[in-house]
């Protein structure tokens, strides 16, 4: 996500075009899905502390070769290794809460992992602000993260050391195939829009703005910070996922959320140059993803309660097919057609989604 943020940094220090931003994009987006490969290897032979350890080394490595780098092939290098941490990192948690927290408290725990994203987005913003308003360097920003990283893993390492069952897991004996159910096509559609269009909005959101001259009274270089900032305080709303879940039902949520991407990408297309449409704009994006990933973890455990890890990997996998192939088709189209039309055709995936969803395909029964 920080990739997106700099994309305009990134572009004047690269040369880079509409395209090759779409390629680094994937490139990393393909980070995370092979992060989440080696995740379950490791899940399966040493429980969740190793694959969350090795993300946040991942991070933090990957954060400092994109500080240092000083041509393209290493900035892709950096956002490669740093993308992998999620893979890495985010699934391994559901077994961890699987066995660790009560039944009736995973769904606020597993909706507190995935909305994390929203504070360190926040923060990402924070810093892009600060590098704006002081004159700092872009390669601070990435030094900074790369060292907030590393201040993750020495806290994660401590607190895993107590988690029980370190041991291999007895899911983690589940072959892939069990996975393959009449159930989990939803989820994974769901997934598939999801990473689709969340990592085309990453890619090229802020640089659309910029490139469309920024927003009324607000310095243009600081634009994307604004942006970002919206995007993570509003998808704090994360946090209750599980509570409006049960308020609301699910299918009715699934609904809700891929309108909220859909209007969200809408908004940039059309009022890029307007403080409350990119305001809203950013903040629907920001309740879509931090929502849908907390859904897409306590949906899958519900799913699959004896293959929590594997069952949420599967999802992301999902996603993660969405995420490489979005972003590069996406420059593809804005070079072809320009970034307005390239968000509105993007806004038709998660629309038709939402109009094709039916009350039967948010079943939470075990498959």
């Amino acid at each position: 996500m920080g990739f997106g943020l700099f994309v305009p940094e990134f572009r004047s220090e690269f040369g880079m075009s509409t395209a090759a931003v779409g390629y680094v994009s994937s490139l990393g987006f393909l980070g995370f899905l092979v992060g989440l490969l080696i995740a379950q290897a490791l899940l399966a032979r040493w429980g969740p502390r190793l694959p969350v350890l090795s993300g946040l080394a991942a991070a933090s490595a990957g954060m400092l070769v994109v500080a240092l780098a000083t041509n393209l092939a290493a900035l892709a290098l950096g956002v490669f290794l740093a993308a992998s941490s999620a893979g890495l990192a985010w699934t391994p948690f559901n077994d961890a809460i699987h066995g660790n927290v009560r039944d009736e408290k995973r769904p606020s725990a597993l909706s507190a992992v995935s909305t994390g994203t929203a504070v360190g987005i926040i923060a990402a913003g924070l810093a892009a602000l600060a590098m704006v308003l002081a004159g700092f360097s872009w390669r601070l920003s990435w030094g900074l993260f790369a060292a907030a990283g590393a201040i993750a893993l020495l806290g994660n390492w401590a607190v895993l050391r107590r988690v029980e069952g370190q041991e291999p897991h007895p899911v983690s004996q589940i072959g892939w195939r069990q996975l393959i159910d009449v159930s989990a096509v939803p989820l994974l559609a769901i997934g598939f829009a999801f990473g689709t269009t969340s990592a085309i909005y990453i890619a090229f959101a802020a640089d659309h703005v910029v490139e469309a001259g920024g927003v009324p009274n607000v310095p243009i270089e600081a634009t994307p910070a604004l942006l970002y900032m919206c995007y993570g305080l509003f998808g704090l709303v994360g946090l209750l996922t599980g509570r409006i879940r049960d308020m609301i039902g699910l299918p009715t949520l699934l609904r809700l959320l891929m309108l909220a991407g859909a209007v969200s990408l809408v908004l940039l297309s059309v009022s890029p140059g307007s403080l409350p449409g990119l305001s809203l704009s950013a903040g629907l994006q920001g309740m879509h993803v931090m929502m849908t990933s907390a859904v897409l973890a306590f949906w899958s455990e519900r799913l699959f309660p004896s293959s929590p890890s594997r069952g949420f990997t599967a999802a992301l996998l999902a996603a993660a097919v969405g995420n490489v192939s979005g972003p590069a088709l996406a420059g593809l189209a804005s070079d072809a057609f320009g970034a307005a039309p390239m968000f509105l055709g993007a806004a038709a995936l998660p629309a038709i989604t939402a109009i094709l969803l039916r009350d039967r395909h948010g079943q939470e029964r075990p498959a």
